[in-house]
């Protein structure tokens, strides 16, 4: 992703940075306002779908007779709309990453769409990448119209830190994930220069979701008793199991998407991804379904609930699920999936040895399957040092990073080239 060229040509003065202000925390709220919309609407849709409706037919609402007939019944529905609905709610996803080149503005209502049946029906998604996609879109679309001489670079940096920072609730993760990405593609202007706009659209995204829907990423794990020397062991041990459980999906990917491309068709794709996702929700429960952020509290707030098997098969079967509906053909984000299935990891190594502190495990086992999956250093950083929002886990955290960054990097990507091959 680039910045705005113009602001960049030179160390810029401080008129033309305020002269970036208005649009920027115009279309940081209009990005949140879209988030919110979509989030609202599809948890109206899945009150109807896991409620109201196995209540009519008297049938039970996370029965695995349910889930399988729902997710089958939703890939069928999501794929016809994919078919029909007008650029076929845009590229092939598995394709796609957080922030991509603007899509033409008749994409987006097919797009959400889908999104919305995704995030309703149990997929194992976030809203992420599409609602940037939307929001990138419609930003670039009304700026080239009321700023036709501002460069495109400006209008797609401002939709995803407003999304960015809507989603998390804070500006900071869009600040950091900008940052990182201004570090590889390095030009001129002063950092802070480039991150002028992007931190106000994030600023207002941010704000915006808090006072509408009062988001909190903060599981209430038990406090921190303090590090130990054994905790750098634990951490790091943790950490690196993550980082393998995220690689195993990320090797695994072009060959799931490999075949389900091969069906030829996204309907008879997204049925049998849809049936594969019932099955795994039969057999990890329902709160290895939808994107995770709601369950994630629920297994958090009862650490000691389930066995370590218990743990570990939710942890395998979330990573299943994310990886069958990323390469089906789904529209939606990796990161929260990613966040259930860590949580779930450290859960489950805690419970294997209950001297290793609830909060570490549960931080260390995000970090790792976030740095897999995203391949993002300051956002799987941020994500889970914000989970426990205990300030004496971070030197822990920034230890355990080491070794599972060093089994991350330079490993494939979890998107794909347009042949199929994977990125790096």
């Amino acid at each position: 992703m680039a910045t705005d060229s113009a602001v960049c040509a030179g160390p810029a003065p401080a008129r033309r940075l305020l002269l970036l202000l208005l649009p920027s925390l115009a279309v940081g709220v209009v990005a949140a306002l879209v988030l919110l919309g979509i989030s609202l609407l599809a948890e109206q849709l899945q009150d109807v779908l896991w409620g109201t409706l196995p209540d009519a037919l008297s049938i039970g609402r996370y029965s695995s007779l349910w889930m399988i007939v729902m997710l089958t019944a939703i890939g069928l529905v999501t794929g016809l709309a994919v078919r029909a609905v007008p650029g076929r709610a845009g590229p092939d996803p598995a394709t796609t990453g957080l922030v991509d080149p603007p899509l033409p503005p008749g994409v987006v209502p097919g797009l959400l769409l889908v999104t919305v049946l995704a995030l309703a029906g149990g997929v194992s998604l976030g809203p992420e990448n599409p609602i940037t996609a939307a929001n990138i879109a419609l930003a670039y679309w009304a700026g080239r119209r009321f700023a036709p001489d501002a460069p495109a670079e400006l209008w797609i940096s401002l939709a995803a830190a407003g999304t960015i920072g809507a989603l998390f609730g804070t500006p900071v993760a869009a600040a950091l994930i900008l940052s990182e990405t201004l570090a590889s593609r390095p030009g001129p202007g002063a950092l802070w220069d480039r991150l002028f706009g992007p931190l106000a659209a994030g600023a207002a995204g941010a704000l915006t979701m808090t006072l509408a829907a009062h988001p909190s990423f903060d599981l209430s794990l038990p406090e921190y008793p303090g590090a130990q020397w054994g905790d750098l062991l634990s951490a790091t041990v943790i950490a690196s199991a993550g980082a393998v459980l995220g690689l195993a999906a990320v090797y695994a990917f072009p060959h799931v998407h490999r075949v389900f491309r091969a069906l030829g068709h996204p309907v008879l794709a997204m049925t049998a991804g849809g049936l594969l996702l019932g099955l795994l929700g039969a057999l990890g429960g329902h709160l290895t379904l939808f994107k995770g952020l709601d369950e994630v509290k629920v297994l958090a707030g009862d650490p000691d609930g389930w066995s370590a098997a218990g743990f570990g098969g939710m942890a395998v079967v979330k990573t299943a699920a994310l990886l069958i509906a990323a390469a089906c053909g789904f529209r939606g984000g990796r990161i929260f999936p990613a966040v259930f299935a860590g949580v779930a990891l450290g859960l489950c190594a805690h419970a294997l040895v209950d001297a290793v502190p609830v909060s570490l495990a549960v931080t260390c086992g995000v970090l790792g399957v976030l740095l897999a999956i995203t391949r993002q250093g300051w956002l799987s950083l941020f994500t889970a040092a914000v989970l426990a929002s205990d300030m004496a886990l971070l030197p822990l955290l920034c230890v355990a990073t080491l070794p599972a960054w060093l089994l991350v990097t330079g490993r494939p990507l979890m998107q794909l080239r347009e042949d199929g091959t994977p990125l790096r």
